[in-house]
């Protein structure tokens, strides 16, 4: 039993290692006079991450996308009001 388990939990580890071998990751700034343009840009596996900056009236928005596609994508979002685009590999995606 041990072993399968081993096993299964390596196969997760090298399963999520090749799911996110074409993924990065996508971190941004946004006014809240922006937020809605800027998320209808940005795809998500599942949906952004959007969290408020404390203090202000800005968010910051986080989500995975296809890393052949950020190259166009970076350049809509700062016409949209995004700043502070931070653009990041990812080691894993399990889930």
């Amino acid at each position: 039993p041990w072993k399968r388990e081993k096993i299964e939990q390596i196969a997760l580890l090298l399963a999520g290692a090749l799911r996110a071998e074409a993924q990065v990751g996508l971190k941004m700034n946004v006014p809240r006079d922006r937020l809605q343009d800027v998320i209808a840009l940005v795809p998500a596996i599942t949906a952004p991450t959007v969290s408020p900056l404390y203090g202000t009236e800005w968010f910051a928005v986080e989500s995975v996308i296809a890393e052949a596609t950020v190259r166009e994508l970076i350049p809509k979002l700062l016409r949209a009001g995004a700043v502070g685009i931070i653009e990041y590999p990812l080691n894993k995606i399990v889930g």
